[in-house]
């Protein structure tokens, strides 16, 4: 027989279905002393043990610790009594001196009332928040459902589901400590029982977090709630919060008045968000935490640069003039997307807080994972390893958080080691709409929120039209976050008192909705007449405070108007102190040499060669990989691997925090990189032999990421935007990977320095190469990064002493496809040798990694040496140029397939190859110097990609610019097609043999014009 039945036949079915609600899982426990095993329902589903369970624990321990009754219940279950034995015979709970009672009625009846009572009291806790009163309008049930769950009494009929009747009402029950409600009472009548679960469940606040699988959780979050009175707001804090109300309501309507024509995207409908933000950091702030990142979308955000970041307030109402001209660096963006960093006290508390708003696109939630890694580089700068100093906030719509996946890949950072910032306040404004989409159609989920369940984080939904249940609801939150290191959700329940935009109209697709809204009373006007009704304020002292702000933004628009030229450099959310000149430009425009002395490279490549721990046993494969390192090093050379660990290891040296992330990059996709060394004999024991490289080094975190691309590399995006001084380095685990991240490239990496005057280092390392593996794992799709590159195909360029480094600062990123490990070496060190960041794009080998060919002298990289925007034909034809007939010019690991097929056919003096390291910015000069050099040469493009993807689309105007259009340059390399490659290893094969032949046939162009 089944545990479950077991118990049901002991007990009778009444009381086990009491005990064992569908949310309850049965477990066997056996009793610590002599006897068979018992069994007893016991919750695992709802964050408490059930209050039988905690008896039952606490009588195996000592059996005097309860009543008689239960004692004498858990005896006879315990011995496999029946339920005739079980129920009747324990001693009755009357006092001694009175008659027994009768066997099997009265105290048979009170342990199932008891036990009814505490299935209740779960009930509620669990459910509560489904019949809570959260929409402001009354037209709306927030968890798109108008049933109410069956064992919440809201009737006196109900009171059947547990077998009570009405004359129960007034009866007194003993109260499980798995409730606050009663608070120094230990029972309470079940009529006060339920007015009190009523009040604290179903009401303005409705709580979910009964899923969370931690009791002291639990326990901490029904003691902020369920304890009598604990939601109480003093005179000054009411009228606090009055204020900033006004604030909020006043400033739009400030905007609406002023341009009424104009998109702005206010915050009508919500109000309370203000204060409900003010409200997490004041009480963040009061908990010692001195930096909050914000991210949100553009509903509300020129509010939350007014009065939470407190931008000034005509910075903000220039940006409607239409005759405002830009500034000369930066294209700008909307004033609904743009950022924010500002110091100042904080009044509530008297500390200095940094508060920054990050710039954020219409991608409403792509700044989740951005935020994120802000604030995991804030919090790692600052040694604030719990997230005592640093926090962040989001904001979200509800249409958008349910429905964008970069909210739950987001969610699934936040509790890992090298990714989690300790908890982030989430904050849903819910409007119930998306755009013009009804919540039925926008989300399968009873709530927007219910993405966040998955990492145990609590959600309060809140009416929003109740702004103390708000304010006090985001309080708690700000301290969770702060005790538990968790994220927490805040859903605002509230509604879009216009369009989507301000030149929207809403009754065309939600007619009844919007007639409700055009009724409703703002919230300003119901608290105002609240507080002035119980006599907290005057109507004259409400009055006077609207005159104030109001007077206070027509000033600041009457400065507003001498703003003649939109400076973007006053919206920057992550400055960097001391990096650029006082005007924001580069101190220079040089660029050092990047080789390092030979004994760092040894020394490093020592280090890369051995495990530094004592007794820690590695893999019988590592050992050869590393005796290979070795054996390298006193060859004075290195493969790919090595040279990037000696990159690193050289940043670290010169105090330079590496940081490098994605899928499986501890070992690397293609099992070459073995950063981290796993111990073979104890589990979770590793070694990362870069941090043992010297002894006052910077940090070097090398993390395996999550599945994800889209969050992660918005994270490391993130990460980079704080400091310029830190190489942060994201790797695909194939280069075509970057598709799911495309969203944070568009609008982030590739616009950013145009947007938002926001440099960036961050670095793509993507595997790129036709090796006949598929159209998966083939293209990281170089033709999309070329395309988006804003170098002028058609502009002659002036080759001025500064060039080289003038070229790369004026453009968006750097792309590069590098074929030797030096190159790869010193692009790495240049990145952040530059006196500016700029994003770059490195199109990664994979056979190469271990090509006998591909691997540098330490000549390559010794002082004095640097980064080859163009490496030149170095053999027979550049001893003989005026003999050679055709010169090839190429990228990355093609030039080992044209080299090998070269010294086939025996044309080492007619044919040259030139390999193109920097594709992006164009090498204009170097590219006519090697064109000059071979006049007599037909010129060659040459690339194993197809025609239509690859570079040639981009290379091909800029090789016309450069040579006046007086020689062409001929394409070879695969055909048109739609997919980047093969599948099939003997078409990939027949194809390469293909072009290879016409690449070296020196007749193939004979007679075609260009």
């Amino acid at each position: 027989m089944t545990p479950l039945r077991l118990l049901m036949s002991r007990l009778g079915a009444q009381a086990a279905r009491l005990l064992a609600p569908r949310d309850v899982q049965v477990v066997s426990w056996q009793r610590r002393s002599s006897g068979p095993p018992a069994t007893f329902p016991i919750s695992r589903g709802g964050g408490g043990s059930s209050y039988m369970e905690e008896m039952y624990f606490a009588w195996l321990e000592n059996p005097r610790s309860v009543h008689k009754s239960w004692d004498s219940f858990f005896q006879k279950a315990s011995e496999g009594a029946s339920c005739g034995l079980v129920q009747p015979q324990p001693p009755s709970i009357i006092p001694e001196s009175r008659p027994a009672l009768s066997r099997g009625t009265k105290t048979s009846k009170l342990v199932e009332d008891h036990l009814a009572v505490q299935s209740l009291i779960r009930a509620y806790q669990i459910r509560g928040h489904h019949v809570a009163q959260l929409d402001p309008l009354g037209i709306l049930d927030a968890d798109l459902d108008s049933f109410v769950p069956s064992d919440l009494i809201t009737t006196i009929d109900k009171l059947a589901f547990y077998d009570l009747q009405e004359a129960d009402l007034d009866k007194e029950f003993q109260l499980p400590t798995t409730t606050f409600i009663g608070g120094s009472e230990s029972t309470l009548s079940l009529r006060e029982i339920i007015r009190r679960l009523e009040n604290t469940y179903c009401q303005h606040i409705g709580l979910e977090f009964m899923f969370i699988n931690d009791v002291e959780q639990c326990q901490w979050i029904r003691q902020k709630f369920e304890t009598p009175g604990i939601m109480q707001f003093s005179s000054q804090e009411k009228r606090t919060l009055l204020a900033r109300l006004v604030r909020s309501m006043r400033f739009e309507d400030f905007l609406a008045r002023k341009w009424s024509s104009e998109k702005r995207f206010g915050l009508e409908g919500c109000e309370v968000m203000i204060p409900a933000l003010k409200t997490i950091i004041d009480k963040s702030s009061e908990m010692g935490i001195e930096n909050v990142i914000l991210g949100m979308p553009h509903r509300g955000r020129l509010n939350v640069l007014a009065n939470v970041i407190r931008k000034d307030l005509e910075q903000i109402f220039c940006q409607f003039d239409p005759k405002l001209e830009a500034a000369d660096e930066g294209s700008g963006d909307v004033k609904y997307h743009l950022g924010m960093y500002h110091e100042r006290i904080n009044r509530a508390t008297n500390r200095n807080i940094t508060l920054s708003l990050v710039a954020n696109p219409s991608h409403l939630e792509a700044v989740d994972p951005v935020v994120q890694g802000k604030t995991k580089a804030e919090q790692f700068y600052r040694g604030d390893s719990e997230g005592k100093k640093v926090m962040s906030i989001l904001v979200h719509g509800d249409a958008a958080f349910a429905g964008q996946g970069v909210v739950y890949e987001t969610f699934h950072l936040s509790d890992l080691p090298s990714y989690t910032t300790n908890g982030t306040v989430h904050v849903v404004v819910n409007n119930q709409i998306g755009f013009t989409t009804d919540p039925r159609m926008a989300r399968s989920s009873p709530y927007p929120t219910d993405v966040a369940r998955v990492v145990n984080a609590p959600i309060f939904h809140v009416n929003a039209d109740d702004p103390e249940a708000v304010i006090y609801v985001c309080s708690v939150a700000a301290e969770w976050r702060n005790t538990f290191n968790k994220d927490v959700v805040v859903d605002l329940v509230c509604y879009r008192r216009r369009g989507h935009n301000e030149m929207d109209e809403p009754m065309f697709t939600q007619p009844l909705m919007y007639k409700q809204i055009h009724r409703q009373v703002p919230v300003l006007k119901k608290y105002a007449d609240r507080l002035i009704a119980e006599g907290t304020v005057t109507l004259q002292e409400f009055e006077e405070e609207i005159a104030k702000y109001d007077r206070i933004c027509e000033e600041a628009y009457g400065r507003s108007k001498d703003k003649k030229i939109l400076d973007i450099k006053h919206w920057l959310d992550s400055p960097w102190p001391g990096f650029f000149n006082v005007d924001g430009e580069p101190k220079s425009m040089t660029c050092p040499a990047t080789g390092i002395p030979e004994d760092t490279l040894i020394h490093i490549g020592t280090v890369a060669s051995s495990v530094p721990l004592e007794g820690f046993r590695i893999h019988t494969g590592l050992s050869r990989i590393l005796r290979g390192r070795a054996d390298m090093t006193r060859k004075r050379t290195a493969d790919w691997a090595l040279a990037e660990y000696m990159a690193f290891g050289s940043l670290l040296q010169e105090g330079i925090h590496v940081r490098l992330s994605g899928q499986d990059v501890e070992r690397g996709t293609f099992s070459h990189r073995h950063h981290v060394l796993h111990d073979q004999d104890i589990d979770r024991r590793t070694c990362v032999p870069m941090n043992h490289l010297w002894p006052n080094q910077a940090p070097y975190t090398v993390c395996n990421s999550s599945l994800s691309e889209y969050g992660v590399l918005g994270f490391e995006l993130g990460y980079a935007m704080a400091s310029p001084n830190a190489l942060v380095l994201w790797e695909a685990q194939f280069g075509d990977f970057h598709n799911t991240a495309q969203c944070i490239i568009d609008q982030f990496i590739s616009t950013g320095q145009a947007k938002w005057v926001r440099h960036n280092g961050i670095v793509l390392l993507l595997p790129h190469g036709m090796e006949g593996m598929g159209p998966e794992h083939s293209s990281a799709r170089p033709e999309r990064f070329l395309q988006m590159s804003n170098d002028d195909s058609d502009a002659y360029p002036a080759f001025t002493e500064d060039f080289e480094v003038r070229q790369l600062y004026d453009c968006n990123w750097i792309v590069v496809n590098c074929s030797t490990p030096a190159n790869y070496f010193h692009v790495l060190r240049r990145q952040i040798l530059l006196p500016f960041r700029k994003p770059l794009i490195i199109f990664t080998p994979k056979s190469l990694l271990r090509h006998p060919e591909a691997k540098s002298s330490f000549d390559q990289m010794v002082s004095g040496t640097s980064f080859q925007r163009v490496i030149p034909e170095d053999g027979a034809a550049a001893r003989t140029p005026e003999q050679v007939r055709r010169l090839i010019f190429c990228t990355g690991k093609v030039y080992y397939d044209l080299v090998k097929e070269r010294s086939s056919q025996g044309l080492e003096e007619q044919v040259a190859i030139t390999r193109l390291e920097q594709i992006s910015p164009f090498p204009f000069d170097l590219v006519k110097q090697e064109a000059d050099q071979y006049q007599g040469a037909e010129l060659v493009w040459c690339q194993e990609e197809h025609k239509n993807m690859g570079y040639y689309d981009y290379i091909s105007p800029r090789f016309m610019t450069i040579l006046s259009r007086a020689r062409p340059i001929w394409y070879v390399g695969r055909d048109p097609a739609a997919a980047p490659a093969t599948g099939n290893r003997n078409t990939h094969l027949v194809s390469l043999k293909k072009f290879l032949d016409t690449a070296f046939s020196l007749q193939a162009f004979e007679g075609k014009t260009f």
